[in-house]
């Protein structure tokens, strides 16, 4: 594939990365991680589609828009992980590799964060690695696009 399209789409809560329970997310914000993502497309020769939603319709939308123009898919579902079985149901109506990315490791904090109703359907899950887990589920995405492989 000579030009990947990657869309990375960001759920509730994450506009406010940077200035938001630091100790937990860190102090990137979200801008930053995607000038550091466009700045590895352009590289990469590829398409960088990012979004930011904090209504959960929105979120199910650009999934669905994934479809029809996108080679992978990174999602950083927020607090949708947990709740929403909608957001699940559009992610598996895909036929691309799907990176679920959480900023803090989710199996290391409160008991309701422990399960993700897209970890069972999607290509892999990146988590508790804090920005720099986009840049590591960007590379991965790559790789899958570009050498058509799982690993």
């Amino acid at each position: 594939m000579a030009s990947p399209s990657i869309h990375i789409l960001n759920g509730p809560n994450l506009n406010l990365l940077g200035t938001r329970e630091p100790e937990t997310y860190g102090t990137t914000s979200l801008a930053d991680i995607e000038a550091a993502c466009s700045t590895i497309m352009k590289a990469a020769g590829g398409r960088l589609t990012f979004h930011q939603t904090n209504a959960e319709g929105t979120l199910i939308d650009q999934v669905q828009a994934a479809r029809e123009t996108a080679d992978a898919l990174i999602i950083n579902p927020g607090g949708y992980t947990h709740t929403s079985v909608a957001l699940r149901d559009a992610v598996a109506s895909l036929d691309i590799p799907v990176i679920e990315l959480h900023l803090s490791n989710i199996h290391a904090r409160e008991a309701f964060r422990h399960h993700s109703y897209l970890s069972g359907i999607v290509t892999g899950v990146i988590c508790g690695l804090g920005a720099e887990g986009y840049l590591l589920a960007l590379d991965a995405a790559l790789r899958l696009t570009q050498n058509n492989s799982s690993f």
